[in-house]
C-alpha cells in the first residue's frame, strides 16, 4: 500500500471549511499548524514580511491522494494571490506509534 503526504499552506480565515471537506472526504486524520511566512504576496507592512498561515498535513493511500488535492484547491482557492499552495510528497515508511507496527514501507 502506497501513502501520500500532503501538506497545504493556506490562509487560517479557510480552515474550517477546509477541515469540513476533508471530513466529507473521509480523511483519517490531519495535522494542523500556526505557521508564519511570505511568499507569492509578502505582508510588508511587517518587518518580516510575514503573514499568518495555516499549515494542514496529511497521510493518505496513493488513491485517495488526488481526490483530497482537489477538495482542498476547491474550498482553499480564492483566486487571490497568497491563497497558498499543496505540496504531494511520496511516503518512504509509516508507522504507528501505538502499535509500533509498519503500516507502509516503500
Amino acid at each position: 500500500m502506497n501513502y501520500r503526504k500532503i501538506t497545504t499552506i493556506i490562509d487560517p480565515y479557510k480552515l474550517a471549511v477546509v477541515e469540513e471537506k476533508l471530513k466529507e472526504l473521509c480523511v483519517p486524520g490531519m495535522s494542523v499548524s500556526k505557521v508564519n511566512g511570505y511568499g507569492e504576496s509578502p505582508d510588508f507592512f511587517q518587518s518580516d514580511w510575514t503573514s499568518a498561515k495555516a499549515r494542514i498535513e496529511i497521510f493518505v493511500e496513493q488513491d485517495n491522494a488526488q481526490a483530497v488535492v482537489d477538495g482542498i484547491l476547491d474550498t482553499a482557492c480564492t483566486g487571490r494571490k497568497g491563497d497558498g499552495v499543496v505540496a504531494v510528497l511520496p511516503v518512504e515508511s509509516l508507522y504507528q506509534i501505538r502499535t509500533k507496527q509498519l503500516v507502509k514501507s516503500g
